[in-house]
């Protein structure tokens, strides 16, 4: 049999593309190889649950766009499956004149994005928040928290009672394109599709390698540690509580999350992961900690960010400088609080130049459309995404 389509990777990307493809071409045959024994195991399973609304980014940016219709489009499919989100809303807090200066900057991106904020001076800040300490804050309305996880299984589900195979336990061994298909094969098994799309994540890269395309990039994988909180400080606060990013810093900092499920945790900060798919800290795999020192790219992109490199190791050793980047705003904090909780990890693109990659990223041929950068927040702008990448592949309506 020839599939219509064969997608690779079980995540919130790859289920959402399968969706999208079956709302374009209804009836389609579709084929989801996932390595894993579930669906949702590794980026999708391992993120703080934040439905974003879109604060941060460039102004007529796909990103921008992609994240406003997917957070409106995220909430509704949970209100159509019986998911529980929250809309908490969250607090971007600066600390100091420096970050006021750059939190009055985002307002005003946030505005031109159409995105509703609150401005709060101190005192409303802390009549917000008793518990959170800063000079002023941006309170952002449409931010809510979800378990993408529920997401993926309920996405899985309807896939599945649409005829869409999802073959799991089945690591992709080889890909050839022909002009007439595309042949997988995961061992001795085989399957055959009119066209491959591949949402493989952290495993893009080597997915676009194998399959014979010539990449000018890497995935390099940065762990992000994260604490839970014990439960006499689940009510410390009401909303997200995130810093003031560093425009000169690719990630958005160590924040207090609220977790579906009532519990609060903080963090991630961004390390160097020893290990692609390895969570707890002390994983190593020999094989990808020799692809990536063996890429020029990472130790441009280490050269060039040596400072914050250097921070975010020490605050991953030394528990110390964790807490202090967290009591920055929320003091009460101590380093009991800081409980252990399984870390993620996320795939980044980085270019041989050592420039990380911050948008989009595909590659595509007659047959396959490969996504190799599929950037934060791709689990809340998941569904557009996925059409994006069916119009990719078959043309816009």
């Amino acid at each position: 049999m020839v599939h219509d389509v064969c997608i690779i990777g079980g995540g919130i990307v790859g289920l959402a593309t399968a969706r999208a493809v079956l709302e374009k071409r209804p009836g389609s045959s579709i084929v989801i190889l996932e390595k894993e024994q579930g669906l949702a195991v590794h980026q999708t399973g391992h993120n703080s649950g934040v439905i974003h609304a879109g604060i941060y980014y460039a102004p007529g940016s796909l990103k921008a766009k992609l994240c406003r219709e997917g957070a409106a489009a995220i909430k509704q499919f949970c209100c159509d499956n019986e998911i529980p989100y929250e809309q908490c809303g969250k607090l971007v807090v600066a600390t100091n004149e420096l970050e006021h200066n750059r939190l009055k900057d985002l307002a005003g991106r946030a505005k031109v994005n159409q995105i509703e904020i609150d401005w709060l001076d101190r005192d409303a800040l802390r009549e917000r928040e008793p518990n959170v300490e800063g000079v002023a804050a941006v309170f952002v309305h449409a931010t809510g928290i979800v378990d993408y996880t529920a997401v993926c299984r309920a996405i899985g589900a309807q896939l599945v009672a649409q005829s869409v195979e999802i073959e799991l336990n089945t690591q992709v061994t080889d890909i050839r394109e022909t002009s007439e298909a595309v042949t997988i094969s995961a061992g001795e098994r085989q399957w055959q599709a009119k066209q491959l799309i591949a949402c493989a994540g952290l495993q893009s890269d080597r997915l676009a390698r194998l399959a014979g395309l010539p990449i000018e990039h890497q995935i390099i994988p940065f762990r992000g540690e994260y604490f839970r909180l014990p439960a006499s400080k689940s009510q410390l606060v009401k909303h997200l509580i995130y810093p003031v990013p560093d425009p000169a810093l690719p990630f958005l900092g160590i924040h207090v999350t609220k977790m579906i499920d009532g519990s609060l945790t903080v963090g991630p900060n961004a390390v160097l992961g020893l290990a692609r798919e390895g969570y707890p800290k002390s994983a190593l795999s020999l094989r990808d900690m020799t692809e990536y020192l063996a890429f020029p790219g990472l130790w441009r992109l280490l050269w060039n960010n040596a400072g914050s490199a250097m921070s975010e190791l020490r605050d991953s050793i030394w528990r110390k400088g964790y807490l202090e980047a967290c009591r920055k705003y929320c003091p009460s904090l101590t380093l009991s609080d800081l409980q252990p909780m399984e870390a993620g990890i996320r795939a980044q693109a980085v270019m041989r130049d050592g420039r990380l990659e911050h948008d989009f990223l595909f590659l595509k041929t007659d047959r396959m459309l490969h996504v190799c950068n599929a950037p934060s927040p791709a689990a809340t702008s998941s569904i557009p995404i996925g059409r994006e990448i069916v119009d990719r592949c078959f043309g816009s309506p």
